[in-house]
């Protein structure tokens, strides 16, 4: 009895909210609970729209702020110079950290893209679930949770803190591979879990060895969605600046030597914003701008290579 009350109660809802009138008594139970169902419908729908909507904004809030504080100050000078040594002085730019975020960024993705697909495709197609594999997993889950800025201790005290060596773009490399590296193994291991077994059957099938089949057939198949994996492990290292303060010094002068101090744009934002000088501010901003564009351009390319892999397969 109870649920029929219910139901009725229900109808009578989606009567006062679509207006449409149903005779009672008509038997139309069928019609009643597709009412009953898109009345439903309609009010989750409304949900989750509102709920889209707040997760939105404060993102579109924070876009908003750097394309327009960043707009203004963006030039071609900007782009080509590097930061002036006075934080009072205008202009400028930050030509010096676009060039050694792309050295550190290019030797860290040389370093943890091979190893990180090597130890995925271990994980997959020889390990399993012996103690190695599980060794590697557990590790890699704890290094993806792990604050940046533990990395860079550590980074510290084997690449800077002894006498031998020194800050240097090659210790920030060192730590941006690390920080890289586990988010290439996870993102890599479930793509190539998603390779049907198919694939592999019909490779042994022709003859084909285990190293040829992972290498013509599996690798090529789960590229598209590696790609996307590297592509977003590629923009976390970009966007690092803990690590970075203890393991490159950073420096004003544009640098290309491995071996010295350097600098990058999160360090150089970084510090341009924490000063009071409003020039200082000002470039900060366009520092930030830059940096989207260029993480945005990357994910772009990413996403084209991508789709052209799953057309060429």
């Amino acid at each position: 009895m109870r649920y029929f009350k219910r139901q009725e109660a229900s109808v009578q809802g989606f009567e006062r909210w679509t207006g449409v009138r149903t005779a009672p008594g008509s038997g139309l139970v069928g019609a009643r609970l597709s009412g009953r169902r898109l009345w439903r419908n309609r009010s989750r729908t409304i949900l989750i729209g509102a709920a889209v909507a707040i997760t939105l904004f404060p993102v579109l809030w924070i876009l908003e702020e750097i394309f327009r504080r960043g707009g203004s100050a963006m030039s071609w000078e900007f782009i080509t110079s590097s930061t002036p040594f006075s934080v009072m002085k205008s202009g400028g730019g930050f030509l010096n950290g676009l060039v050694g975020t792309g050295m550190m960024v290019g030797l860290a993705a040389a370093i943890s893209i091979p190893l990180g697909t090597m130890a995925a495709v271990y994980l997959v197609e020889y390990g399993k679930n012996n103690w190695l594999a599980k060794v590697i997993r557990f590790f890699s889950d704890v290094m993806t949770g792990v604050p940046s800025i533990f990395v860079g201790i550590f980074i510290y005290t084997i690449l800077v803190k002894p006498e031998q060596f020194t800050y240097s773009a090659l210790a920030g490399a060192a730590a941006l591979a690390i920080i890289m590296m586990p988010i290439i193994v996870r993102s890599s291991e479930e793509m190539l879990k998603l390779v049907p077994n198919e694939l592999r059957d019909a490779s042994y099938a022709l003859g084909a060895a285990k190293w040829q089949t992972v290498i013509k057939v599996v690798l090529p198949a789960a590229a598209p969605g590696m790609t996307t994996g590297i592509s977003l492990a590629i923009a976390r290292a970009g966007g690092e600046t803990a690590p970075l303060i203890v393991t490159i010094l950073g420096t004003l002068h544009l640098s290309t030597s491995l071996f010295g101090p350097n600098t990058a744009l999160p360090l150089l934002i970084y510090t341009q914003a924490g000063q009071a000088a409003e020039a200082a501010q000002a470039r900060a901003w366009a520092g930030a701008l830059e940096l989207l564009a260029i993480v945005l351009v990357f994910t772009i390319v990413a996403r084209v290579m991508s789709s052209r892999s799953r057309i060429s397969q």
